[in-house]
């Protein structure tokens, strides 16, 4: 039987790592996400897991560990968030370019400088193009749920890289809210043993890894990371199906709120999307219709899916908790706006927000619904990109 508990976003991925039992996890502190190792090795050394728990002496070196772990045949895992996952870049690149299928849990922080603990997403973000999966959760049910299928997708034979489930920090991460979690044995069915297509370990069917790779051979192994991405899609679809079975709740690479009908549609990620729920309820009984789409999986970006959910809206809003200091807008608007490029009609418009953890409320994304109101009106955009709640 599942069991409904108030919990912590920490506290519930913390609570995934331990069912899944993973066989190595390499970790670091950093804040927001320090709770998450912290609770785990407290599982560990009471003997809750059989985790052989790494503590290192940075998230480089985090990373690093779990790397020759995953090469060696075992399900690793580690989890960071800001400064540290910048600092784990160069084998986050590593990590997917030897096809190694890590898990780890990231708590979306801002990254330096001015020096700031708090959410915006800029530290994912970051990542965004070195080949992991990355799938965003709104609160701790779904980060739960996620990481639990992160495994099963990163594992699967087609696809074989890396994945990072994503929530914000203290937000999510610190804050309380009822979570169903399942049955530790449903959990460890669900995700099963890791059968590695290569160890490091077996003597018998002996493996290169981090072979020097010139241009005979480069151009080839990326493309087959690149082809691996193609398959990341049908899988995290599959993966859905077969968890609604055991939770009894459907995942899909997007959620979409009220959007059928919508004329007017805000896209955004994380848990920011929540406040945008009930903007559009409030809307939806003033008359505007109002919808939304929370994008769930970010990379690969499904964007013949997400085209086809916004198509016929008269005006979109992209808001994104991360700058690309392009002066074209945030990452999320940029993929956005590119994949509707030969959609015929909706005006579109990026909203910067809640940089630094600066709170979003309702009053202001309603104020984002009313601009797209007037843009689809007029047909005009009178700013493609603005700072939302900024003092300018």
């Amino acid at each position: 039987m599942s069991k409904r508990v108030a919990i912590t976003g920490n506290e519930a991925v913390a609570q995934a790592m331990r069912q899944i039992n993973p066989d190595v996890v390499a970790a670091y502190p950093i804040t927001p996400q320090t709770e998450i190792v912290q609770i785990f090795s407290t599982f560990v050394a009471d003997g809750n897991v059989d985790t052989e728990f790494v503590t290192v002496e940075s998230e480089h070196s985090a990373m690093s560990a779990t790397i020759g772990a995953s090469a060696a045949g075992a399900r690793a895992m580690t989890a960071t968030s800001s400064q540290g996952l910048a600092l784990m870049w160069e084998m986050l690149y590593i990590a997917a370019g030897l096809r190694l299928p890590i898990v780890a849990p990231v708590v979306n922080r801002a990254l330096s400088a001015p020096i700031n603990i708090h959410c915006d997403h800029s530290d994912t973000m970051g990542a965004r193009d070195s080949g992991w999966v990355q799938i965003y959760s709104e609160n701790a049910q779904e980060a739960y749920d996620n990481l639990i299928q992160a495994v099963r997708i990163a594992e699967h034979a087609d696809v074989q890289i890396p994945a990072m489930v994503c929530m914000d920090g203290f937000i999510v991460s610190h804050g309380m809210e009822n979570a169903e979690l399942l049955d530790d044995h449903v959990v460890r069915s669900f995700v099963g043993q890791r059968t590695p297509r290569h160890s490091l370990l077996d003597v018998d069917n002996p493996a290169t890894f981090g072979a020097l790779d010139f241009a005979d051979w480069y151009f080839e192994h990326r493309r087959q990371l690149a082809d691996a991405q193609t398959y990341v899609k049908g899988v995290v679809l599959d993966v859905a199906k077969e968890f609604a079975k055991i939770s009894g709740r459907n995942y899909g690479l997007f959620e979409s709120y009220r959007l059928d009908d919508a004329e007017l549609a805000v896209v955004v990620l994380n848990s920011a999307a929540g406040t945008a729920k009930a903007v559009v309820d409030d809307l939806r009984q003033q008359g505007m219709k109002a919808g939304l789409l929370k994008i769930r999986l970010f990379r690969p970006f499904p964007h013949d899916e997400i085209v086809a959910a916004l198509a016929g809206k008269k005006a979109i809003a992209v808001l994104d908790r991360a700058d690309g200091l392009s002066t074209m807008g945030g990452p999320v608007f940029v993929d956005v706006r590119s994949a509707m490029y030969d959609a015929p009609g909706p005006k579109m418009v990026n909203y910067i927000y809640g940089l630094g953890g600066r709170d979003v409320d309702t009053e202001q994304i309603a104020g984002v619904y009313w601009d797209l109101a007037r843009i689809a009106e007029t047909g005009k955009v009178t700013s493609p990109v603005t700072y939302l709640g900024v003092r300018e």
